[in-house]
């Protein structure tokens, strides 16, 4: 399955910034962290390069999320993303030839707009490291290198009470990986993932 959400990051963005209601904010204060639990969709570009000679493409998967946030300044904090592992079918020419498992830990700078309402957008910047393992195929002993990256997020959270907020998400994470197949080089998948996450976020 497929999901477009190139197009969502902007809406997102416009319609978080937009939109408020008359209930106070939930503050976000130096010293301050947040905890999130959620579930995330992690959606790799349509095109991944050529591996072995012919189109590279890799399924999309849903996974557990968590995210802790610690403020460092008011509205300003540092984030990192984990989750339960990925696992994605490997396709090459429109066969399916293997499977994948990954795990995307990211850190984040992020600014969550201060606003009038119980709407509060986020835009955040930072870093991805992915890294594969229990790459499966019958023709041989696959390899995917780890990826270092950037990425970005941007959402919103909806509080829900003092301490409570719902969370929705965006994220572009930029993953390149070297494959090799008995040890001999096969190219670079270029997966580049849009992901999409809904969380609920507890302030502590």
């Amino acid at each position: 399955m497929k999901i477009v959400a190139h197009s969502f990051v902007p809406a997102l963005a416009l319609g978080a910034l937009s939109v408020t209601l008359a209930m106070p904010a939930m503050a976000q204060s130096q010293g301050e962290w947040t905890l999130g639990v959620g579930i995330i969709n992690v959606n790799p570009k349509s095109d991944n390069g050529t591996l072995a000679g012919a189109a590279a493409t890799l399924g999309d998967d849903t996974q557990l999320s968590l995210t802790g946030e610690y403020f460092i300044r008011d509205n300003l904090g540092i984030e990192l993303l984990a989750a339960t592992p990925f696992e994605h079918g490997i396709s090459l020419g429109g066969t399916e030839i293997g499977t994948t498992k990954h795990l995307p830990p990211t850190l984040s700078l992020v600014y969550h707009v201060p606003t009038k309402g119980k709407i509060t957008p986020f835009i955040g910047i930072g870093v991805n490291y992915t890294t594969f393992f229990e790459e499966t195929t019958a023709l041989g002993d696959l390899k995917l290198d780890d990826s270092f990256g950037l990425a970005a997020t941007v959402g919103a959270d909806w509080q829900i009470s003092d301490r409570g907020a719902l969370r929705v998400n965006v994220r572009y994470m930029d993953i390149e990986t070297d494959a090799t197949l008995d040890g001999t080089p096969i190219g670079t998948a270029r997966i580049d993932p849009v992901t999409v996450g809904f969380s609920y976020v507890h302030r502590f």
